[in-house]
């Protein structure tokens, strides 16, 4: 394209001066020198529309009229590629060239009206090229930002899928296989009793459908997850299991964020079902404290009560069973506190393990 664009100013700057009859010399070198170097006028805008301008000024004190090609591509050029100091510098220049080659040849007003049309209407055409270059870059960064920032949330939404998913799971099945196990033992001594484990168990594995099914279908919607207000749902459902749980509040509740509701939910289930399965504990503590721009969860073992080695809780753990196994219940409570841009601690405390949620609702 550059070579086409010098070859056509080229071929307008020469041939005048070729026909009726070739010029002198050294007028064909002065068009060369007025459109040639815009050949390369991309790497040096401001060195090649010098020597153009320069060479114009020079030629049309002997060849009139002759227009201007070669100079006004280089005040586009200009205008449209280099930055901001050297255009403004180039402002005086084209200004001082511009008025050389019209005031040595004596042009009329009319010509002096026609150049400053022509060269502000070529400055403002390369300023208009470049600001259509700046958006077109501008546009392309916020789509790559946007591209990323959207598997960003991808993988952010894949982490909480998979973390409600193993909550809802691993909670429910650790339910039924407590009050399964649970069944036989008492089905003999106590038939109602363990009617009502089997119950549990349909109840439990009907919940968790109904969460599973409606995780499946939302995907990314937090609306219809439990939060807050469904504690004393879930407490009841693990005490109905065999363990004793007290949901307490100090402070004054009010709404908080659907994530932030859903995480406290999602921790006091996990953080239950691990004492339930792992622990010998026979009572835990659910314990919300309201602060200005905090929400406090701490979940403490209160009773430790391990049966005898002869006659074992069926579904609990008993004494020298390990309170912790490995799994992800832990990390994936930290990274659920986490994304809320809270702190998560867990650990012994003086009768049992201590889970500690700090989230701000600010």
């Amino acid at each position: 394209m550059d070579l086409i664009i010098t070859a056509v100013v080229t071929a307008a700057t020469v041939v005048p001066l070729l026909l009726p009859s070739p010029g002198d010399w050294w007028l064909i070198l002065l068009a060369l020198l007025a459109s040639v170097p815009l050949y390369w006028r991309r790497a040096a805008p401001m060195w090649t529309g010098l020597v153009v301008a320069l060479a114009m000024c020079v030629l049309v004190l002997w060849v009139k009229p002759l227009l201007p090609y070669g100079p006004l591509v280089s005040v586009y050029t200009v205008a449209s590629l280099d930055d901001k100091m050297k255009r403004l510098v180039s402002i005086p220049v084209i200004a001082v060239t511009a008025t050389l080659s019209l005031a040595l040849p004596n042009e009329q007003p009319e010509t002096w009206r026609y150049m400053a049309t022509v060269l502000v209407a070529a400055y403002a055409l390369g300023v208009g090229a470049r600001a259509r270059r700046a958006h077109a870059s501008e546009l392309a960064e916020r789509t790559r930002r946007l591209a990323h920032e959207r598997g960003v949330a991808a993988a952010h939404e894949r982490t909480r899928i998979a973390r409600d998913v193993h909550d809802i799971v691993t909670h429910s099945v650790g339910l039924m296989v407590v009050q399964a196990e649970a069944g036989p033992v008492v089905l003999r001594s106590d038939p109602a009793r363990a009617e009502g484990a089997f119950n549990a168990i349909g109840d439990i594995g009907r919940g968790a459908l109904v969460q599973l099914r409606g995780l499946l279908t939302t995907l990314r919607a937090t609306d219809g997850s439990p939060g807050v207000d469904a504690l004393g749902q879930l407490v009841e459902r693990i005490s109905d299991a065999g363990l004793h749980v007290r949901l307490e509040h100090t402070g004054t509740p009010r709404p908080v964020p659907s994530e932030t509701g859903v995480t406290i939910y999602r921790v006091t289930q996990e953080a239950l079902t691990n004492v339930l399965r792992h622990s010998p504990a026979d009572a835990v503590t659910v314990h919300l404290s309201w602060q200005p721009t905090t929400l406090t969860l701490q979940i403490t073992e209160t009773a430790t009560t391990p049966a005898p080695a002869s006659t074992p809780v069926p579904g609990r753990a008993g004494p020298g069973i390990p309170h912790r196994t490995g799994g992800h219940g832990l990390a994936g409570m930290r990274e659920r506190v986490a994304a809320c841009g809270g702190t998560f601690e867990a650990g012994p405390g003086a009768h049992g393990f201590v889970v500690t949620a700090h989230l701000p609702v600010g």
